[in-house]
């Protein structure tokens, strides 16, 4: 079968993966370059953790996640993944931190269970006045998202895919899977997937009654000397508790200390409009994390990075099935560390034509 994917992002990378290796001849489509800086799964590192709150179904699913990054680096010859483990913080009664812990516990997922004291004596950059316990979950850390993204598309080629970056689809035969780029040339295909992460609506404006686009930014930080050793050997932390949805990826592998908020978010109905940094953007994000890191104004920010997210009202997967294309939407702020099994799974409902088997996995709803 012929297949042609628009969006080379990690759920179109990871479709490609698994369609090539099930023989299938893929044409990738990618408007920027691969990695693409500007979407939604670019970036140097994301996180990957078993915490969900009270989302059990993307909990349980994690498990088939982490199997399908195994299967992945043992066909690239190499892991891009950091199992560094996973914090988090609480500072009150019902915050995001303590959501997390109470799902959980409620998986019977094992964690070990830190107050101030302890918290803070592990982790030197934390305030123990701050916070009423802190979690540690072994399993989870960071996935190297410009690495995969750039291996991923040697392996493609290697395979004998056809990757056309820098070529930007402008409309869409959605009934008969073909695509007319930027050049004027118009691809068939026999299937055609669509993972275009912001840009959907560019092609689907009828999806806007289930897909909206927020602009977010995460800051690289440059933490006080005496503290560097410390965030070298600390853990990713989902959530610092408070009110921020706060959240912190570790320097790891000349990658550098991440900070970014889930209340540091704007909606941005044109993807392509204000991706530069505002002035002082970065330095209002760092403020958010004091409490619970302690010397918050010693930290220098060396660099912003902003990212357009898609995003369901009720933050789950979406997948439509539109002719003979299958449009997907793996996004939610959360798509990253799923992006391995997604991409098997959107391979096999091409396969089956069991879109309803897809679009029940892809919500996590139970099957």
């Amino acid at each position: 079968m012929r297949v042609t994917i628009v969006g080379a992002g990690i759920a179109g990378l990871s479709t490609a993966w698994s369609l090539s290796k099930l023989g299938h001849d893929i044409t990738l489509i990618e408007q920027g370059s691969i990695p693409n800086p500007l979407a939604a799964s670019g970036d140097r590192h994301r996180m990957i953790r078993r915490a969900y709150g009270d989302a059990d179904g993307y909990a349980r699913t994690i498990s088939e996640a982490f199997d399908s990054w195994d299967l992945l680096w043992n066909d690239l010859g190499v892991s891009h993944y950091a199992n560094c483990g996973v914090l988090g913080i609480s500072q009150h009664a019902g915050d995001g931190a303590a959501d997390f812990r109470t799902g959980l516990d409620r998986m019977k997922f094992e964690y070990e269970l830190l107050d101030p004291q302890e918290a803070a004596g592990r982790y030197p950059f934390l305030d123990p006045a701050t916070f009423r316990y802190a979690y540690f979950d072994h399993d989870g850390g960071a996935l190297f998202s410009e690495r995969i993204a750039r291996d991923m598309k040697a392996w493609l080629k290697m395979r004998g895919a056809d990757i056309r970056t820098h070529a930007k689809v402008l409309a869409v035969d959605a009934h008969a899977a073909s695509v007319r780029i930027d050049d004027d040339t118009i691809i068939r295909a026999d299937r055609l997937v669509v993972t275009a992460g912001a840009w959907t609506l560019q092609l689907f404006p009828a999806l806007a009654e289930n897909l909206m686009t927020y602009r977010n930014a995460v800051a690289y930080m440059e933490p006080p000397a005496d503290l560097a050793d410390a965030w070298s050997n600390a853990p990713a932390i989902v959530d610092i508790g408070g009110d921020s949805g706060g959240y912190v990826l570790p320097p790891s592998d000349d990658i550098g200390l991440k900070f970014g908020a889930g209340v540091h978010k704007s909606r941005a109905p044109d993807p392509d409009a204000n991706r530069d940094a505002t002035p002082g953007e970065g330095d209002s994000l760092r403020r958010l994390f004091s409490p619970p890191l302690s010397r918050i104004n010693e930290y220098t920010v060396t660099e912003v990075k902003t990212c357009i997210y898609t995003f369901t009202a009720d933050s789950r997967f979406f997948s439509k099935r539109l002719g003979n294309t299958l449009v997907v939407s793996a996004c939610s702020g959360h798509g990253y560390k799923f992006g391995a099994a997604v991409g098997r799974r959107v391979a096999q409902a091409l396969e089956t034509d069991d879109d309803t088997m897809l679009a029940r996995w892809l919500r996590a709803e139970a099957r």
